[in-house]
Parts: C-alpha cells; sequence; structure tokens
C-alpha cells in the first residue's frame, strides 16, 4: 500500500518561484566553496537541493509538499514521472541526510566533508536544470 503523502496544488508555472531559490542557493554554495567556507557550502546544498525538489514537483505534477519534514519531498520526487528520478532522489536522500552534521551537531564541517556535498549537490542540480529546460 502507498503512503499518503500531504501536498498542496501549485500552478505548474510557479515552478520557477522555487527554481530561482535552488539559483541562489546553488551560487551561494559555490561562492562559500570558493572562500572555504565549509559549513556554509553544506547549508547552501541541503537548501538548494529542497528547492529544486520543489521546482520539479511543480513543474512535473503541480504539486508540492504541505509540511516540512525533507523527508517527505524525497518521497514525493521519487514518485515524480521523471526519466532517472529513483537514483536522483537517493542523491537528495544522501544530501538532506548530513543536515543534522551540519548544523546541529558537535564537531566541524570539514573541507572533505564540503567537498563530498558540493559534488553531489552539483550532479542534482545540473538534472534538475536539464529537466526544467526541457519542456
Amino acid at each position: 500500500m502507498t503512503k499518503h503523502l500531504k501536498t498542496r496544488a501549485v500552478n505548474q508555472s510557479e515552478y520557477a518561484v522555487y527554481w530561482n531559490k535552488a539559483e541562489e542557493f546553488y551560487d551561494t554554495m559555490e561562492h562559500a566553496y570558493k572562500n572555504r567556507m565549509w559549513t556554509a557550502v553544506g547549508l547552501n546544498a541541503v537548501h538548494c537541493v529542497i528547492s529544486s525538489c520543489d521546482a520539479l514537483l511543480v513543474k512535473s505534477q503541480g504539486i508540492r509538499s504541505a509540511v516540512e519534514d525533507h523527508i517527505q519531498v524525497i518521497e514525493l520526487l521519487g514518485r515524480a514521472p521523471i526519466a532517472g528520478v529513483e537514483k536522483q532522489a537517493a542523491t537528495v536522500r544522501r544530501i538532506i541526510a548530513k543536515k543534522n552534521i551540519i548544523a546541529y551537531e558537535d564537531r566541524e564541517f570539514r573541507e572533505s566533508d564540503a567537498s563530498d556535498i558540493y559534488k553531489q549537490t552539483e550532479r542534482f542540480y545540473r538534472w534538475a536544470f536539464e529537466y526544467l529546460n526541457k519542456k
């Protein structure tokens, strides 16, 4: 049985609002990476993929999550009618899973951590860009 996920309807043309946010987070992530601001890289990566997911869901289905639980966003993305989405949803899950380490754990978010999340986010962002600019 498929779990019911709370969503709200959004006009599909509004995907650009969420994509603009994703672009801003992505640009800020790049700036932070160039300036060795590792925590900022991580948090902007997380926000970039969340906003990218919102843009993808709005454009592909005219919905977005109605709850603040980021895991639901991943589940919704995994159900989207987009080629290759399962693999990309797994990438998003790995990125979002790092949010607690970045923001709340009692340790530094290091250069190696930032490099890893940067690369994963870059790949996902480029995939999302391709989809959003096809239709």
